[in-house]
């Protein structure tokens, strides 16, 4: 009983795994909780490399906001580090990353810049006002559309073999 649970277990997070990842093809839309995502072939060419050939791909991914939710990051001091703001990430699952080209491509929340001014003395003791640009936020609010694109080289003949899955 202990060998088949230690089996199966191995079984059951991977399946969990795969559950939340959809298949997507060249001019598909696929809904992700309310997410419209729409995946796109750019153009094809064929190019060598290390003596072997493969197809170049330029992709472009889009996530539409369709519901009445807002996502919403404020940060609450400066500086702080935010790295969640990932909505949706399509993953290349043949590509090679040959010549420093994607595997993936995460489509990621919008910033709110707000301008900031202060005051201080420069260099020559003279008080002087500035302002500089500072992240207020991230969102994406209901109606807007992120869009991106990437390069995946893939072996010649064959197709980005394509997965979606939600960061949200």
């Amino acid at each position: 009983m202990k060998n088949l649970t230690l089996l199966l277990f191995p079984i059951a997070v991977f399946s969990g795994i795969t559950i939340q990842a959809q298949k997507i093809s060249d001019g598909q839309t696929v809904d992700l909780n309310g997410m419209a995502v729409t995946f796109t072939i750019l153009n094809k060419e064929t190019v060598d490399s290390g003596g072997k050939s493969y197809d170049r791909y330029k992709v472009s991914a889009s996530v539409k906001n369709t519901t009445d939710k807002t996502y919403n990051i404020r940060l609450s001091a400066f500086p702080q580090i935010v790295t969640n703001t990932g909505l949706v990430e399509l993953d290349c699952i043949n590509a090679t990353g040959a010549r420093l080209t994607s595997k993936k491509l995460e489509l990621k929340m919008k910033t709110q810049m707000i301008n900031v001014t202060y005051s201080a003395y420069d260099k020559s003791g003279k008080f002087v006002t500035s302002t500089i640009p500072v992240t207020g936020s991230y969102y994406f609010d209901p109606g807007d559309t992120i869009s991106d694109n990437a390069i995946f080289i893939v072996p010649q003949g064959e197709k980005p073999d394509v997965s979606v899955r939600s960061m949200k």
